[in-house]
């Protein structure tokens, strides 16, 4: 029997459909690809099966790099972005330190908007690479974890390093970077997955003392890769005190403990609302017992609990962390004090080098997740 002419009218469009959703993707493929110089990588790049970009370079951006931290959250919305950005900037600008920042939501990328950054990273030459090398081979007597993080590293043919871009002292590489204005990144996991790779452990990073990771939101593919991929020596929990965020976000800090990364702790975002005329506080979304009982039920600390300030919103859409912008700030305090607290823990604040007391973690490499667990 025949379609109908309307049936057959709906079955034309949704072919035409997917046909364009698959070229977006090709392109978006082939453009990024082309732009972190990994070749012709997504040349046959389907709907169903994009061709990710190449996998990262054998000598990695990540050698040189002391400590790696994710700031995650269990879902979005809880301004896990924006507490990344000013911790990147405050470890920077007051305590001096080495600082990276990776944004890590390739679908919705919010670093470049928040550090005031754009355009496309360019790529290391080969002098500066091969100067690199020989100034890491110099280093190389007692460094264990540099050995450990090449050991991990996936081993492919070499590719040039992209540059990070710089703002605040910070060193920033995201996925916004190549896209252009509300573009939708139309990748599924895969190639997402190796975006994410290529990042990491394409990017020229140099000498860090650490490598802010901000994370996707939610407990899917992306966060248990880097959780297994990387050896991360914590992570941080972002969220409001409301009972719905804090759910969540005792979904992603069980995450993180079933690949073995240890929690630093959570940071209650949003916590307060002090009126400007009369002063009085408002637990706008909820009392601080929530996070506090959540925080023995995951056996870690709170960091720290920034209070609800327009201006931490009006300066992240500016290009200016209020730790940078508005640091005389209640938020910007309280930004500075776990920025702190954090460098504490992990023993940054011994000089250049470090105190050598990090705490390491026991890394997840090769560990396995199955419906069992």
């Amino acid at each position: 029997m025949r379609a109908s002419p309307l049936l057959q009218r709906l079955l034309h469009l949704r072919r035409s459909l997917a046909a364009s959703a698959s070229e977006s993707a090709h392109h978006q493929t082939r453009a990024f690809a082309a732009a972190a110089g990994c070749g012709g990588a997504g040349a046959g790049a389907t709907s169903s099966a994009p061709k990710a970009p190449a996998a990262p370079p054998r000598l990695n951006g990540l050698r040189d790099v002391q400590a790696i931290v994710a700031v995650a959250s269990g879902k979005g919305g809880v301004g896990k972005s924006t507490v990344a950005a000013n911790l990147a900037a405050a470890l920077a600008g007051t305590h001096g330190l080495r600082v990276g920042l990776l944004d890590a939501d390739i679908h919705g990328p919010s670093v470049p908007t928040m550090m005031n950054l754009s355009g496309k990273p360019a790529l290391q030459q080969q002098g500066e690479e091969e100067e690199e090398e020989r100034g890491a081979a110099a280093r190389e007597g007692g460094g264990a974890s540099s050995r450990r993080r090449a050991a991990n590293a996936p081993q492919a043919p070499r590719q040039p390093l992209m540059l990070p871009l710089v703002n605040h002292g910070v060193r920033c590489m995201s996925m916004g970077f190549f896209t252009e204005g509300d573009a939708p990144v139309v990748w599924r996991g895969p190639i997402v997955s190796s975006a994410i790779d290529r990042f990491l452990h394409g990017t020229a990073w140099g000498a860090l003392d650490l490598l802010l990771v901000d994370m996707p939101p939610g407990t899917g593919d992306a966060q248990i890769s880097l959780g297994q991929r990387l050896p991360l020596d914590g992570a941080i929990v972002v969220t409001t005190p409301q009972d719905v965020a804090l759910l969540d976000a005792r979904r992603g800090a069980r995450m993180f403990q079933k690949v073995r990364v240890p929690l630093l702790g959570i940071v209650a975002n949003m916590a307060s609302f002090a009126c400007g005329a009369c002063g009085r506080a408002e637990d706008v979304f909820g009392s601080a017992e929530g996070v506090d009982r959540a925080a023995r039920e995951l056996g870690c600390p709170v960091l720290g609990r920034v209070p609800l300030e327009g201006a931490v919103s009006e300066q992240a859409d500016a290009g200016a962390p209020v730790v940078v912008s508005r640091p005389a700030s209640k938020a910007a305090a309280a930004f500075a004090a776990i920025a702190a607290r954090v460098a504490e823990d992990l023993g940054l604040l011994g000089g250049a080098e470090g105190s050598g007391k990090r705490r390491k973690g026991p890394g997840a490499a090769g560990l396995k997740i199955t419906m069992a667990d």
